[in-house]
């Protein structure tokens, strides 16, 4: 039971990042958050690799529904981009709690 609730404590994590990230961007921006310019651009490949990495589901999510509302995608694979948008943000979770656990690690807090 105890994997069980690492699991969903690093999803919910990895949900929360990934929320506050995507927000975050998108007030900045004025523009809502997909795999297009301004946050994804191959001039500033880190700054692209960034956005991806922590607002990704967000991103993911967000072009699914649109392109599902112009029935370029199926129901199918609506759902796959869900699907992996869970995995995503579990994947996500857990390197925020590895990192965290490092940075812990390398304060030298005995937690």
């Amino acid at each position: 039971m105890a994997e069980m609730e690492l699991f969903l404590f690093a999803f919910v994590v990895g949900l929360t990042v990934c929320g506050l990230t995507g927000s975050t961007m998108e007030l900045l921006s004025g523009r809502k958050v997909a795999f297009t310019e301004p946050y994804v651009s191959p001039a500033n490949v880190l700054r692209s690799l960034a956005a991806t990495a922590c607002a990704g589901p967000f991103m993911l999510v967000n072009d699914a529904l649109d392109a599902r509302r112009e029935n370029r995608i199926s129901t199918m694979a609506l759902l796959s981009c869900g699907c992996t948008a869970i995995a995503w943000s579990l994947a996500l979770g857990i390197v925020v709690l590895a990192i965290a656990s490092w940075a812990i690690g390398l304060l030298g807090s005995g937690i």
